[in-house]
Formats: structure tokens, sequence, C-alpha cells
């Protein structure tokens, strides 16, 4: 189920200053949420596997079943929407998955994720959105009038814009000592671009809801781009600083002024 992965020069140089002691794996299958008896392969390729197990609390009944597998005693790895490359440090030393889609996608920008991952790994941050919004996350789910899967949809793209802020300064300094992984930074920021700054015009249409356009808007964060109303406001140190508090503060008030506007 899992190799070790054969890394670029660069790549390793990433790897030796972020995460020295990080294992980046293939999987030959793609995958979610890991199950627990796949998971637990990686007990053959890693010194200890330490399963992390969340309070029930912080999730609220009606949430997508594979939230309350992930928040359950069962070892389980990556939840929906985390990508072609995930990481967990679940696992001693801590390891970067690349999912058997990775197969498909252009090596510069598959490097770039890989680096991208590593870099997450080295910052100490949490695994997921749920353990960065905790006991949290009820609030953020009380302050979003959607259903369950779009609460759950804008809390993993609010955690993946605050790892972005504390990502950006790392990735947009790359242009030197790693200039290719930098190129395919730059490069997925620009193909997103006019996407970003089309967003509002999209919502008022009706072509993209208010999900979808927070994951696009929270993924443009990490490159640097100028974002619309509201999602401007989560592109500050306030956010880094305060985290998901900030966040659920945040979907309070948008969701306040949007009922007023069209109140």
């Amino acid at each position: 189920m899992f190799e070790r992965r054969s890394l670029p020069e660069e790549l390793d140089a990433v790897r030796e200053r972020h995460a020295p002691d990080a294992l980046v794996l293939d999987a030959d299958a793609d995958f979610e949420t890991l199950p627990p008896a796949t998971a637990e392969d990686l007990g053959l390729l890693v010194d200890a596997l330490d399963p992390a197990a969340y309070p029930a609390e912080w999730v609220p009944e009606d949430a997508p079943r594979p939230l309350h597998r992930y928040a359950g005693p069962d070892f389980t790895v990556g939840l929906p929407g985390d990508g072609t490359v995930t990481w967990t440090r679940q696992t001693a030393p801590p390891t970067v998955l690349a999912k058997a889609r990775a197969a498909g996608t252009p090596d510069d920008f598959l490097d770039f994720l890989i680096a991208e991952a590593l870099v997450q790994v080295g910052l100490d941050a949490p695994e997921s959105f749920l353990p960065f919004f905790g006991a949290a996350y009820p609030d953020l789910d009380a302050a979003v009038p959607l259903d369950p899967a779009s609460v759950y949809q804008i809390a993993a793209a609010l955690y993946d814009g605050w790892l972005g802020l504390r990502t950006r300064p790392v990735l947009s300094d790359w242009d030197d000592d790693h200039p290719r992984l930098h190129g395919a930074w730059v490069d997925a920021g620009e193909g997103i671009r006019d996407r970003v700054d089309g967003l509002p015009g999209a919502v008022a249409r009706g072509e993209t809801d208010f999900a979808d356009a927070t994951e696009l808007a929270c993924s443009a964060i990490k490159h640097g781009l100028d974002l619309p109303a509201p999602f401007a406001a989560l592109d500050t140190t306030a956010y880094v600083d305060y985290g998901p508090e900030y966040a659920v503060r945040w979907a309070a008030t948008t969701f306040e002024k949007l009922d007023e506007r069209d109140g």
C-alpha cells in the first residue's frame, strides 16, 4: 500500500530544513480517509503509531459521517477534501502521503505540494480542521446557517486559509533557493487569479455557492492574491493570532450581513 518516495535534491533540501525526520510515501490507491486496517500498514514503515481521538462533543450530531469516524478512537488518516497530498503526525516520525492520483499531476506541481506539506509538518500546526477548531467547531456550526456538508467545507477552507497565512512567508521566499518550487507556487496562484477576482459576481449570480467561494478564497490566501469582501478580512495577522475564535466571529458577522442584505 505504501512505498518510500525518492525525493529530488531541491525537495530533499526542503525536508531537511522544515521536517528532517519526516517520511514521504507514495500510496498505491486514492483515499479520502484511510480505514484503520490500511492506516495501520504505516506501522511497517514508521517507528510508532500514535492514533489521535477527539472529544465527541466537538462534532455536531448531524456532521458528515467521515468527521465522526475521524474523531473516534480508531486509527484513521485524512479527511475528504485533503487533496492529492496529505500528512499526519499520528506516526513517529511524521508522514507525508502522495495519493495514487498524484500519478497524473505535473512533476513540478506535485513536488510543490509535497514541499508545502513538509513545511506544514514543520509548523507543528493542527493536523486538520477538527483539532484546529476543537471545542469551537459547534460554535462555527451554529454561526453558519447552511447544511452540515457546507459547514464542513467552510471549516476545512478556513483551516486551509489559516495554514496558508503561516506557510506563505516561507513559500514566497523560495525564488532564490528553490526556484522550481517557487515557480510552481506562482503558477498555481495565477491559475486561480481570474476566478478569485470574479468571485463576487459569481456568488451574486448564483453560479458559485458560499461554501465553494470560501474554499477558493481560502486557497488563494497562501498565494498572496487580493481577496474580495468578505474574504479579505481573513488575510490578516489577527487570523494567525486568534485562529478559530477569529474564524467563528468572521462567519457569524458575514452571515449576519448577508441576512441584512437579503432581508
